[in-house]
């Protein structure tokens, strides 16, 4: 699964990176997040996504828009929102079926941009059991475009016309993790190409087959993992010394744990290890144009 991650990149370099059309962060009524080096479930996170404002004919095309989503998917059907924080993760195997996200999947799909996310992995030091984190992340240091959906809820206790009458959420997709990454944990985030991204945002194709097709484990073969801080098991610590490799005498040396492709994986006890417990609980929201 994806339990945390890291997204710190500008908006600036987003709006780049992403070609976007549309900036409703800036637009929104709320201050654009900073650079967060433990994102958790509930935190306000950056999404690319395509859509038509509600005020324009259905006949227009969709434009690409950055936006800011709680990270949590809440279905538009929920009563309340205080669940959001249990559906961070929807699985690729069943994500196009389930109640909670098979209209989100067909309809409103997006991108969460991620510098790199972290596991766990269970290890025993002196007849000791704990969990190691480790930082998970490209090789060329690139983006990861996590493959996302996202939902409106509407609060039914503010009037229509609030700029916090909407909240727009969102769920990270995963998959099975493959050898590389499956030695620190058994499910890993599906990423969307750059040469997919159109037809994966695109709310009008909506093709299970094709969508499954666009997506792709988390650049299996271009990934690094090192063991991080201890730190970073509080969601109240932030900040760039948390994805600072430990030295060799503190943790394992950097990517021992990923295997060359095609060998076969000796350590499993990762496998069974458990996700941390979210400590925090943090507010955010997007206001539906």
């Amino acid at each position: 699964m994806c339990g945390r991650f890291v997204s710190a990149r500008k908006r600036l370099e987003l709006l780049e990176e992403f070609s976007i059309e549309r900036d409703s962060v800036a637009a929104g009524p709320d201050p654009e997040p900073g650079p967060d080096y433990n994102v958790a479930p509930t935190r306000r996170v950056y999404a690319v996504m395509e859509r038509r404002p509600r005020d324009t004919q259905a006949s227009q095309p969709p434009a690409r828009e950055l936006a800011v989503v709680r990270w949590g998917l809440v279905p538009s059907w929920a009563k309340d929102a205080s669940g959001s924080g249990r559906l961070i993760n929807a699985r690729a195997e069943t994500v196009a079926v389930k109640p909670a996200f098979r209209r989100a999947f067909a309809r409103r799909r997006c991108i969460l941009p991620a510098d790199g996310y972290y596991e766990w992995q269970a290890v025993t030091e002196d007849g000791k059991q704990r969990k190691q984190p480790y930082y998970i992340v490209p090789k060329d240091g690139g983006t990861l475009a996590f493959a996302g959906v996202y939902e409106f809820w509407r609060d039914q206790t503010l009037p229509e016309d609030h700029e916090h009458a909407w909240l727009c959420t969102a769920a990270i997709i995963t998959t099975r993790a493959t050898d590389d990454v499956g030695e620190i944990h058994d499910r890993m985030p599906m990423v969307i190409e750059p040469d997919h991204w159109a037809d994966w945002l695109d709310p009008d194709h909506s093709e299970p087959g094709e969508l499954s097709a666009a997506m792709q484990p988390a650049m299996a073969g271009g990934l690094t993992s090192f063991p991080v801080s201890m730190a970073v098991n509080s969601v109240r610590n932030n900040g760039p010394e948390l994805i600072v490799p430990l030295s060799a005498d503190q943790g394992r040396p950097p990517g021992e744990l990923f295997l060359v492709r095609g060998a076969r994986p000796g350590l499993t006890g990762a496998r069974a290890a458990r996700r941390t417990r979210t400590e925090a609980r943090t507010n955010g929201d997007y206001r539906r144009p």
